[in-house]
């Protein structure tokens, strides 16, 4: 089973991501659920929200303590205690920002997981490009599926238009794409041989 624990705050769509990550893993045939965590419901508050995607029936219901990857939506959370708690060491992080993890003080702390497996996205420019509003839910979703392959940018692409028909879950769409080329390239930047 792999399991994702997503963070944001109220309004940039935590809870339409995971819901958005269930749609695709169904529409490759597996089994999937979503369902989100509220403190405060309000705009702006912290929100979390898990996705659960397995090739068997998930009869799990409780919150994941223990996921495979993290996709962080707002870097000011980062400093909120016990936000990597529980990421396997072997996790995937995705961290929505155009500063480096050394640059948001986070380095040091996720040192001990593969380098390969974390990465930082400007989702938010992206998506004020693209979707002309700062959510940044889809174009994480299409970096989740270029850096874990769990999904497949294409299920990813048709479960935004799903979730949102007409020209919303087009440009959605294309905002995901890019996120996707950018993991991409910057996978093949990593590999490739220095002189």
């Amino acid at each position: 089973m792999f399991q994702v624990r997503i963070h944001g705050r109220g309004g940039q769509g935590v809870v339409s991501a995971a819901e958005i990550l269930s749609i695709a893993a169904f529409g490759e045939g597996k089994d999937a659920q979503a369902f989100p965590s509220f403190g405060s419901e309000r705009m702006g508050a912290p929100v979390t929200a898990f996705c659960r995607i397995d090739t068997r029936t998930i009869r799990l219901r409780e919150p994941i303590m223990t996921p495979n990857a993290l996709i962080i939506q707002d870097p000011t959370l980062l400093p909120q205690r016990g936000l990597f708690d529980g990421l396997a060491e072997d996790g995937y992080i995705l961290v929505n920002s155009s500063r480096s993890f050394a640059e948001l003080g986070v380095g040091e702390m996720l040192a001990k997981h593969p380098r390969e497996r974390q990465i930082t996205v400007p989702a938010t420019e992206l998506a004020l490009e693209h979707v002309g509003r700062p959510l940044p839910n889809a174009a994480l979703l299409g970096a989740f599926a270029a850096l874990t392959g769990e999904v497949k940018l294409e299920s990813v692409l048709k479960a935004i238009r799903e979730k949102f028909p007409g020209k919303v879950g087009d440009k959605n769409a294309t905002a995901a794409t890019h996120a996707y080329e950018f993991v991409m390239k910057a996978a093949e930047a990593a590999c490739a041989p220095t002189n």
